[in-house]
């Protein structure tokens, strides 16, 4: 199974000057593909220019390895392709623009190599010549075959390496099922067939959110005062970005552990399959009426990372997680079916049925899952609450 690693490095002087340089040049490389498709679709009537095409008319012309060159080329074939998809399912997008100061350089294949805990990163052949490969050694490489290696930059320069440990999922012969209703004030809250129910807090993530965008608040009013460029802007900068990348790391640690959690619940549970809502678009179709705050709630959500993280996790246990449409979950009754707007985190019903809110949209997108439609699926018996500190 693929894993990726992000780890800090060593190297001379020169070297990482020149690693400097290998990030400026993809950007060149990511700016040329801007122009080179640009001007291929004007002389074309609009045709798009495909990968051999445009590999072709990046070829030889960067101090870069052939390999790192194509891989910045197919960075922007598959965002161009992703804003196309996106716009056919009638999203507001705009297809790749921006030029770029700085973008990540990537070295596949035999573009690197390894001994012990030494990287050559190898720079390819310029006017005839192999240049000289830079040296980096690393605090310890993971146990696996190394198939990518990428320059990354979170409060300096460091590599994020992929890499495949050769383990295959582990075989699943239980037939439980569970549903996750995913939130903003509880992360995960999910209940089984047998009506078991697990409620993750997402207090830490919210805290992490509000100390982060309290600080920025902070950082920006002082920024604004300063000339953009000047010695003390730069200084604000540099704090604004340290805030960004530690906050990034303590989100990024509480996510783990909240799909780790309930991870091992799944196994305790003897869970085959799981079903997540897919509340992609909420925000986007939030009523404008809406307060700022309730806006900046939506915008903190790590809806996205938490899926991400539960989905290799999941697969590492042969557990399948699927994606169910989530509209109403949370509104409807599992019992009569009536539309009811909760009042905070109770949900009543005319019909004398009451539960948590979010233990009702977990009852219903089971339902869905299951049954293609919101009806009675199981009765709450256990409720396991977890708060991650």
């Amino acid at each position: 199974m693929y894993r990726c690693i992000k780890t800090s490095f060593k190297t001379s002087r020169t070297d990482l000057e020149r690693l400097f340089h290998c990030n400026r040049l993809s950007a060149q490389i990511w700016n040329d593909c801007l122009k080179i498709a640009k001007e291929y679709a004007l002389n074309h009537n609009g045709q798009w220019i495909n990968k051999t095409q445009l590999q072709k008319e990046l070829k030889g012309k960067y101090p870069l390895h052939s390999q790192s060159v194509q891989a910045v080329a197919h960075k922007y074939l598959q965002a161009r392709d992703g804003a196309k998809q996106a716009k056919k399912q009638g999203l507001f997008v705009k297809y790749p623009y921006r030029k770029k100061k700085n973008f990540n350089t990537k070295w596949v294949g035999k573009s690197f190599s390894i001994d012990g805990n030494k990287i050559y990163l190898s720079l390819g052949v310029q006017n005839g010549k192999r240049q000289k490969p830079i040296v980096l050694r690393v605090p310890k490489l993971p146990d696996g075959d190394i198939k990518e290696i990428e320059l990354i930059y979170d409060r300096g320069l460091k590599l994020a390496i992929s890499y495949d440990n050769g383990n295959t999922p582990k075989e699943n012969l239980y037939t439980n099922r569970t549903a996750i209703d995913s939130g903003e004030i509880h992360t995960i809250t999910a209940i089984d067939e047998k009506g078991n129910v697990i409620i993750i807090t997402g207090r830490k993530i919210r805290s992490i959110h509000r100390l982060r965008n309290k600080k920025l608040k902070e950082l920006q009013k002082k920024m604004a005062r300063c000339k953009k460029g000047s010695r003390q802007w730069k200084k604000y900068n540099r704090a604004k970005q340290y805030v960004l990348s530690k906050s990034a790391n303590q989100l990024q640690d509480a996510l783990h552990k909240t799909t780790r959690e309930f991870v091992n619940w799944c196994i305790s549970q003897q869970i085959k399959e799981v079903a997540i809502g897919n509340v992609e678009g909420v925000q986007r179709n939030i009523k404008k009426k809406m307060r700022k705050t309730t806006t900046q709630k939506l915008s903190n959500w790590s809806f996205g990372k938490t899926k991400q993280y539960l989905k290799y996790k999941l697969e590492t246990e042969g557990i399948t997680l699927h994606e169910v449409d989530e509209r109403y979950t949370s509104q409807t009754c599992p019992v009569c079916g009536r539309r009811v707007q909760p009042s905070g985190r109770n949900f009543r019903c005319v019909c004398g049925y009451h539960e948590h809110r979010d233990i009702v949209g977990a009852v219903n997108i089971l339902s869905v899952f299951i049954y293609n439609q919101i009806k009675p699926v199981c009765t709450v018996k256990d409720i396991k609450y977890l708060r991650i500190t």
